[in-house]
């Protein structure tokens, strides 16, 4: 090999040399035993294990996997009652139990233990939690107490205030119901033993009093446009009050006035109004007012314009609903 040769041989290997890197070999991540192997559930603790992009979401899903440990004990529990008590499997048991199991996912689960939360990798993590079933019961049996103390001190002065804030007290009331009801069934689950008698009473008790107010309020309505009466009618009447003009403290009477002006615009006749809303009790107290503003219009002259400003009304009630067009509480 002449020199040239050698020199081109030299200089290629340092070349090689530093461009060459070291190889770095990453460590395998070791898995936690407790996620490999996660503690199962028994007759006294749930265990749930979670991922999630970051810790809270790991112990968010940690906790709706509780849940569903819950659905699958509501359903068990179910069918078992239905076999034991018809023989066989109702057409209804697929519904109830989708109803249930949506139950026991509204269902707040504050009661628990966070065991192990672990990085697992880049946007991975992973929780184990503990629920302590005796706790879980406990703690849903607290909230309960609660709320239905909270009813006992508030329903001591409700009889001071007017039917229909009554009649919206104890609407809302039983919206709250829902939660109180899911909560009952997954107690049940918890602990066979549970008397849930005191709180069907409650219940049973504001369904009671709503049947009767709802069955005893009473509406009319005067208005010096008399087609406008009707929509507010309809709506009154879906809600299932009374429609009658009678004596009682628990009658209400709904005053509508309208101004109407006839206009024209682009070929089109218009019936533009202001309409107020003033709805009394039977005192002559003031409970809600309210102004809107609605046109109707018509290629076909001023009446089928009016006719249409009707029909738009009744849209507008239909959409809003008839309390906030009335501006009070039903």
């Amino acid at each position: 090999m002449n020199i040239i040769g050698i020199i081109f041989l030299i200089t290629g290997l340092l070349l090689s040399g530093c461009t060459a890197k070291p190889r770095v070999v990453a460590a395998k991540k070791e898995l936690p035993s407790w996620y490999l192997q996660p503690p199962q559930s028994n007759s006294s603790t749930l265990y749930a294990l979670g991922e999630g992009e970051n810790q809270q979401d790991a112990i968010t899903n940690a906790l709706s996997l509780v849940a569903s440990t819950l659905h699958v004990a509501v359903s068990s529990n179910f069918r078992a009652k239905t076999v034991v008590k018809e023989g066989s499997v109702n057409s209804s048991e697929a519904t109830y139990i989708n109803e249930t199991q949506s139950s026991v996912a509204k269902i707040k689960i504050s009661e628990y233990e966070i065991l192990h939360v672990k990085k697992l990798g880049f946007k991975r993590y992973a929780a184990l939690i503990k629920v302590n079933k005796q706790k879980l019961f406990q703690g849903l049996k607290n909230e309960l107490d609660q709320k239905l103390e909270i009813y006992k001190s508030e329903v001591k002065n409700l009889q001071k205030l007017d039917a229909l804030k009554q009649l919206a007290y104890y609407k809302n009331m039983k919206k709250s119901f829902i939660y109180v009801q899911n909560a009952l069934i997954v107690m049940k689950v918890l602990h066979k033993e549970f008397d849930d008698t005191k709180y069907l009473a409650w219940m049973s008790e504001v369904n009671e009093r709503y049947d009767y107010l709802l069955g005893h309020i009473s509406f009319w309505i005067h208005s010096n446009v008399t087609s406008l009466i009707q929509p507010v009618k309809s709506a009154l009447t879906q809600k299932k009050f009374i429609i009658k003009n009678i004596k009682s403290k628990m009658h209400y009477t709904v005053f509508i006035r309208a101004k109407l002006q006839k206009a024209n615009a682009y070929g089109f006749t218009l019936a533009r109004s202001e309409i107020s809303f003033v709805t009394k009790n039977y005192r002559g107290e003031v409970l809600g007012a309210n102004v809107i503003h609605v046109t109707g219009q018509s290629s076909q002259g001023y009446a089928i314009a009016k006719q249409n400003l009707v029909k738009k009304l009744n849209n507008l009630i239909r959409k809003e609903g008839i309390a906030k067009v009335l501006n009070i509480g039903i």
